[in-house]
């Protein structure tokens, strides 16, 4: 699979801890930083990331800061992006089965490197569940008019 995956300063080694270990696990992984820990701001790289999926350049995407709250937010500013910040497995398997997530986020500050995998295993190897979830999903697309919330 192609997974595109970013980062703040704050979460720069659990980024490459986990590019690192999916590229062993056969994965296209296209890193795409920063590579040292000096500061940067979040939504920069929530936003290359949520560029890199929606042009069709990565299936899925990593997105880490140190709390994972931040990047999510940027990435989901793209309109073709659904990222489900995540701190467990069931979390992961939830947000691609009922959201057909192309994305994650996880907070380095809050979470280790074998749950950090863990959420990530289960991101990967979970299909959407298509049936009633589509008209749900359908819905994240645009704003809702008044007269579609009952």
């Amino acid at each position: 699979m192609r997974i595109a995956i970013a980062s703040d300063h704050a979460a720069v080694d659990l980024k490459a801890a986990l590019a690192e270990w999916l590229r062993e696990q056969g994965h296209d992984v296209n890193d795409l930083g920063p590579q040292a820990g000096e500061s940067v701001d979040y939504p920069d790289y929530g936003y290359k990331l949520a560029g890199e999926i929606a042009a069709g350049r990565a299936e899925r995407g990593i997105a880490l800061c140190g709390s994972g709250i931040g990047i999510s937010i940027a990435v989901n500013r793209h309109p073709a992006l659904r990222c489900a910040l995540v701190s467990e497995p069931l979390s992961a398997t939830l947000c691609r089965e009922h959201n057909d997530a192309n994305a994650i986020a996880m907070g380095a500050r809050l979470i280790g490197l074998d749950m950090a995998k863990a959420c990530v295993t289960a991101f990967l190897t979970t299909d959407f569940g298509g049936d009633r979830h589509v008209r749900r999903v359908g819905k994240l697309g645009t704003p809702p008019v008044p007269a579609q919330i009952d």
